[in-house]
């Protein structure tokens, strides 16, 4: 009989190690399971982040995965179903193991898998979109034209170029005119009298009709003529959003620059125009908003004759000179019509046609690719007294040796736009430019993913579940 004990005490003893060796093993299968999940999830959802749209990419540099998947109905039921495939496909059985029937200890399956949570580029006012942006832009300082830009934004507003309406001052001037009575001509003796000199402010104001852009462009017949329908773009359309993820953005005063200095790259001008883009005067879209290129050509134009204007009536005020000339045939017209009160307005009336043939000059400058000082100068003033009944005929265009191009004066205008207003026409061209490329015709911002949640539940053999609730994002 005692040989038995150490058999029967030998058997309690396996038995009881086996149990624990069988629970460690379960453990470890459970263990494993749970990590090739994971790893499988975490592969899954960067894949889905892999499929971004390659147009968006190339032209914009921004990473978002269109959920449309280049069809016209988008969904996020389309984004789930590509996070099921990449799942699944990380839990089959190689080719090799099908033809042999092998099988492993953590044979897995997606049991379900579900995006409850995600965010779309024009989530939160764009705020999506600019952080985006601003992600694309890390590690770049801001340009030294655009801090320019700012610091002439101040030289403007202190000489008070952005208030001054020059215009408004024509116009009380050439009422004042209007309303004094001047005597008749005629002689008492039936004698000719001295032929009075035409006032050279009417020949100037007689061109004001044609038009700001036709007078200051070179070749009017060459402005674009491309326009779009707003209604079916970001800015004016219903948008589809996200449920409020990841929607905040830091945007203090070096993340708006950096913000407007990538659209300033991705853009372009009437004298520096993009290949590929739709709109051939974008940035002057970014500040006016209209619906075709030459509407927002000649409101960018009206802007800066407004200050070309304020700018050069400034400076001939200074100029003794040039006041002195436009004095003597002033007061030459006068005495010839014997009315010695129309001196004065008609002094002012030849000042402002002056300064309104100077900004045309200026324009033209700028629109040739010259550059025109944001001051006025006697180095710099291109238009002679002589001329100006026929200034049309002497617009030179030639460019000064220093001052601002046309594209620093657009980065002024920029910079005075709001940042919702700028961001929602970035959103339209985008999609306008997006659009043209094969495939992406029915392309929407507010269906291109930034981030997303995911709820996945896997299950493994035998038994075993594993649900996991991830984020994943471009910017992680």
């Amino acid at each position: 009989m005692r040989k038995g004990v150490l058999t029967v005490f030998l058997s309690l003893t396996i038995t009881i190690m086996l149990s624990l060796i069988l629970a460690l093993l379960q453990n470890a299968r459970i263990g494993a399971v749970r990590m090739k999940a994971e790893c499988a999830a975490d592969i899954a959802m960067h894949s889905v982040l892999a499929e971004y749209n390659r147009a968006l990419f190339e032209q914009y540099d921004l990473l978002m995965v269109d959920c449309s998947y280049q069809t016209a109905s988008p969904s996020m039921a389309a984004v789930e179903e590509h996070l099921r495939y990449f799942l699944q496909g990380n839990f089959d059985r190689t080719t090799a193991g099908r033809l042999i029937g092998t099988r492993t200890m953590t044979a897995e399956r997606c049991a379900a898998a579900v995006i409850p949570a995600y965010s779309f580029a024009t989530d939160g006012g764009n705020a999506v979109l600019r952080r985006q942006i601003l992600a694309y832009m890390e590690g770049e300082a801001v340009t030294k034209a655009l801090l320019d830009a700012s610091a002439n934004l101040d030289v403007l507003s202190a000489h008070g170029y952005d208030t001054h309406d020059v215009e408004k001052e024509a116009e009380e001037n050439r009422k004042r005119l209007e309303e004094i009575d001047i005597p008749e001509q005629e002689d008492a003796d039936g004698e000719e009298r001295e032929p009075i000199p035409d006032n050279p402010a009417d020949a100037v104001e007689s061109q004001k009709g044609i038009g700001v852009v036709s007078l200051a462009v070179p070749n009017p017949e060459d402005i674009s003529a491309r326009a779009f329908d707003p209604s079916v773009y970001t800015s004016h359309r219903a948008k589809n959003s996200g449920t409020g993820l990841k929607e905040e953005v830091q945007e203090g005063m070096t993340e708006s620059f950096l913000i407007q200095q990538y659209m300033l790259e991705k853009t372009g001008c009437y004298t520096k125009p993009r290949d590929d883009s739709y709109l051939r005067y974008q940035q002057e879209y970014l500040i006016a908003g209209k619906n075709n290129d030459y509407d927002n050509l000649e409101h960018c134009a009206r802007i800066l004759l407004f200050w070309r204007e304020a700018a050069d009536l400034a400076y001939l005020r200074t100029d003794s000179a040039k006041v002195a000339e436009v004095e003597a045939v002033a007061a030459v017209i006068s005495a010839l019509l014997l009315c010695p009160e129309l001196e004065v307005p008609l002094k002012w009336s030849m000042i402002f046609a002056w300064s309104f043939a100077e900004a045309i000059n200026d324009m033209r400058i700028l629109y040739k690719g010259g550059r025109v000082p944001l001051v006025k100068t006697a180095d710099t003033w291109r238009i002679s007294f002589a001329n100006l009944a026929f200034f049309r005929d002497h617009l030179d265009g030639s460019s000064n040796a220093r001052g601002l191009t046309y594209e620093d004066y657009l980065r002024m205008l920029l910079l005075l736009q709001k940042m919702e207003d700028k961001t929602d026409r970035m959103c339209d061209l985008i999609e306008m430019d997006v659009r043209q490329t094969p495939g992406n015709e029915h392309f929407r911002l507010d269906w291109c993913l930034d981030a997303f949640e995911a709820d996945i539940t896997v299950t493994g053999s035998p038994g075993c579940t594993v649900r996991m609730v991830r984020t994943c994002g471009y910017e992680e």
